[in-house]
């Protein structure tokens, strides 16, 4: 077996501590030292929070101050208090959708062990260890089949789907929406809901007020409905927007709302999973309601804030015949990047040639995906020889960089 020694480093204590979200392998994006996360298109939150604001500013000024003056000195004030609490509401609403951890289930560090083997047993070939692509579990006497995910090196459980966005496996994943910049899973799925259900209300109450100015204008000076709306544009201009909102986000409302009494994702709806068979997730329209809005949120699995080594050694596993993962025949470039390089020896041929040994050669352009310390390992040349002497053993260890590449030059 070759094996390069890791590089040593000077220093102690702190210079080798990380935080959680500074090691993080999703695409997702931390704010205040992990404490709000975000997806990767967080930049369109800005966007939606101003299609918020900017029309309740509108309409605080150029309609809610009219009305003031000629309701009384509560009723008036109260028109203007309403939409801006409201406004604060639903953008309080956007940021608890957005900015928290939706429901990620933390990868693992190594491949589970295999369960199955899967070669040509009649041939007299050696068999290769594999995991099984989907696999059976018995949650609350229900059977489920569970997929494996290749990047997270998981089995996700029920409900779970890998956001190809954020580069999660999310439990209970409904969908991931570019207007809030996050996924909407089991941990915020109750925000989501409530957000845009509150943007539908914001939209009819500021059309309400308007169409009331309007009618305001055309009593108190005696014209007709045309001639009320050509003096107040900005009621014009709100009336057309808010009518086009309310029939996306009122659409989306009652959308969820059928979702919510079935008790299905948005991801499992698309799919018509239950279009053939029974649901085994729907208790009833009044059970599934309070699974939703009455139920506690589970704790995140993650704490973002934890320490964590600045660079783990990978871990000693021991290999029977070379490992082989779900995918490991197709090219993937799930490499796990940042961890210190093993040099290893690839025995083939086994009872053809017993002293085939044939090293992994990297060309440039794989080299360039590999961690800086294997580029380094690389470009130097140094490896450990092994003693000719040495028995042939079918354990050996190999960096998931190098078992990677060799799969993706097969």
């Amino acid at each position: 077996m070759y094996v390069v020694t890791p590089p040593q480093r000077s220093g102690l204590g702190s210079d080798f501590d990380l935080r959680v979200y500074q090691t993080w392998k999703g695409s997702n994006i931390f704010c205040l030292q992990g404490r709000f996360i975000f997806g990767p298109d967080v930049r369109s939150l800005g966007l939606t929070i101003s299609l918020i604001v900017v029309p309740v500013i509108i309409f605080c000024i150029f309609v809610a101050s009219k009305l003031m003056e000629d309701f009384s000195d509560s009723w008036g004030v109260s028109i203007v208090f309403v939409a801006v609490v409201f406004t604060i509401y639903d953008i309080i609403l956007l940021m608890l959708t957005s900015g928290r951890d939706p429901g990620i289930i933390p990868r693992n560090s190594h491949p589970p062990e295999p369960e199955v083997l899967d070669g040509n047993t009649g041939s007299g070939t050696s068999q290769t260890p594999r995991l099984p692509r989907v696999k059976e579990v018995e949650v609350k006497g229900k059977v489920f089949k569970v997929k494996y995910c290749d990047t997270c090196m998981l089995y996700r459980p029920p409900r779970c789907s890998h956001c190809s966005i954020c580069n999660n496996c999310v439990e209970r994943f409904d969908h991931h929406c570019p207007w809030v910049g996050q996924c909407i899973a089991q941990r915020n799925y109750r925000f989501f809901f409530m957000f845009v259900f509150s943007t539908t209300l914001l939209c009819v109450y500021v059309f309400a007020f308007c169409c009331v100015y309007i009618r305001k204008i055309k009593k108190s000076e005696d014209i007709s409905i045309l001639k009320a709306m050509l003096k107040t544009p900005a009621s014009i201009a709100l009336i057309i927007y808010t009518s086009i909102s309310t029939f996306f986000v009122g659409g989306l409302t009652c959308f969820h709302l059928y979702l919510i009494s079935t008790n299905q994702t948005t991801y499992e709806n698309f799919r018509y999973s239950y279009d053939r068979r029974s649901n085994p997730h729907n208790k009833g329209v009044v059970d599934n309601f309070k699974e939703i809005f009455f139920s506690l949120i589970p704790p995140s699995k993650n704490n973002f804030r934890a320490m964590v080594p600045r660079e783990n050694s990978m871990p000693s596993r021991s290999v029977v015949g070379g490992f082989m993962s779900p995918n490991m025949g197709k090219a993937n470039d799930e490499i796990e990047m940042g961890r210190k390089g093993v040099w290893a020896m690839a025995e083939h041929g086994g009872a053809k040639n017993d002293d085939n040994n044939e090293r992994f050669h990297v060309n440039d352009n794989e080299l360039n995906e590999l961690s800086p310390d294997m580029r380094t390992i690389v470009d130097s040349g140094e490896q450990v020889d092994r003693p000719n002497n040495h028995p042939r053993s079918s354990n050996w260890e190999m960096s998931p960089e190098v078992m990677a590449l060799s799969a993706r030059r097969t």
